[in-house]
């Protein structure tokens, strides 16, 4: 079985906000740590080269592959800012509907700037997915 290549490791998530060119994604990367960092009573970890992840749990799928991953976390990249709603987005079309501008993935939210969205949707949104993933794997 192949290993995930994207890990927890010990890079400095400051170091790595620091090294980003554009201003408003350094500084919005700044925010969603303190965002993330509150709601989930989690310190940030770089996860790979360039995910700020925060928590982990332990998934088993029926195949049997197996592993760890990150609750929720975020990447400043250079077309977007990618948000990680590790439960996806079935459940939160009205959460949604109030945002503000951005696309949806699987279980990635886009938004250019965190100016582009209501700050305290975008925290209910944080909060409802970090919530569903505790009551399911445990705090």
């Amino acid at each position: 079985m192949a290993e995930l290549k994207t890990k927890p490791n010990d890079a400095s998530v400051e170091e790595f906000i620091n090294g980003i060119s554009d201003e408003t994604k350094q500084e919005d990367s700044r925010i969603l740590v303190k965002i993330f960092s509150e709601i989930t009573g989690d310190e940030p970890k770089m996860w790979g080269p360039s995910i700020i992840g925060f928590g982990t749990y332990h998934y088993k799928y029926a195949s049997g592959r197996e592993g760890d991953w990150m609750r929720t976390g975020f990447s400043p990249r250079k077309q977007s800012l990618t948000l990680y709603i590790m439960d996806g987005f079935d459940k939160y079309d009205e959460l949604l509907s109030q945002l503000g501008k951005h696309k949806t993935g699987k279980s990635c939210l886009y938004v250019n700037r965190l100016s582009d969205v209501d700050g305290e949707v975008l925290r209910e949104l944080i909060e409802a997915s970090v919530e569903h993933f505790n009551n399911k794997y445990g705090e």
